[in-house]
């Protein structure tokens, strides 16, 4: 039947622009905003090819001997609208800010990443106050890091988290107590710049990081799971 025909159809294309959103921006083949409205299209397409779907299998002569068909347009249709809503449910919940810190006051500077940096969209110095203010109110977690080992240990340890979470080490500094690398999204492949600043406190020592995009407004609560990514594999 042509329904079936057509919610499939409508699945899989769907299917194919979410696919080929991420992938085609990290090759080059568009730029930020047609990925964007890949995903936009895939998510509209999804949603209508599930709908179509659960209506055809609510008609027993279109649902004879198409069953099969039917339920893969509704798995395929509703996954290829699942990851963009949820991207878009992650990026209104939380604050359109791009610059993560757990110290808001005197955030860690980026020093060996500055060549890197050089055109980004966003530039390098912090982003003050009211992205300060929005930070504390969306991420009261995020905090310096308090270990009782000495200097020396303690950026063995965070350089040791930054390797596990998969960055690229840049810069790491023992004696200034800097670590700076470049993390990469999985799906669009973002360049994110990281430092992490290791300092002398009391009788041990305080760890502070920063994350911060290279591109875009808002980075729908990356920066912030980053950090607590990288707190967790530290303090594991």
């Amino acid at each position: 039947m042509w329904l079936r025909r057509l919610a499939l159809g409508i699945a899989l294309l769907a299917a194919v622009l979410l696919l080929a959103s991420g992938p085609g921006l990290r090759l080059g083949l568009w730029p930020l905003r047609t990925a964007f409205e890949l995903m936009r299209f895939a998510a509209y397409l999804g949603i209508a090819a599930t709908a179509l779907a659960a209506v055809a299998l609510c008609i027993p002569r279109v649902r004879r001997g198409g069953v099969a068909a039917l339920a893969a347009a509704f798995l395929v249709g509703a996954a290829s609208a699942a990851g963009p809503l949820e991207f878009q449910r992650r990026a209104r919940s939380v604050p359109p800010i791009h610059d993560i810190s757990t110290d808001t006051a005197s955030p860690p500077e980026f020093v060996a990443l500055l060549p890197l940096r050089a055109g980004a969209r966003n530039p390098p110095a912090y982003a003050g106050p009211e992205s300060a203010k929005l930070q504390r109110a969306a991420y009261p977690d995020l905090a310096p890091i308090l270990l009782a080992e000495p200097p020396e240990k303690a950026f063995a340890r965070a350089l040791a988290a930054a390797e596990a979470m998969g960055w690229e080490i840049v810069a790491r500094e023992p004696a200034a107590g800097r670590i700076e690398a470049v993390a990469t999204t999985f799906w669009f492949g973002f360049k994110d710049d990281v430092v992490v600043r290791v300092a002398p406190a009391g009788g041990g020592s305080r760890i502070d990081v920063r994350s911060k995009s290279r591109v875009g407004r808002s980075d729908a609560g990356t920066n912030a799971r980053r950090i607590r990514g990288w707190r967790a594999a530290l303090l594991d």
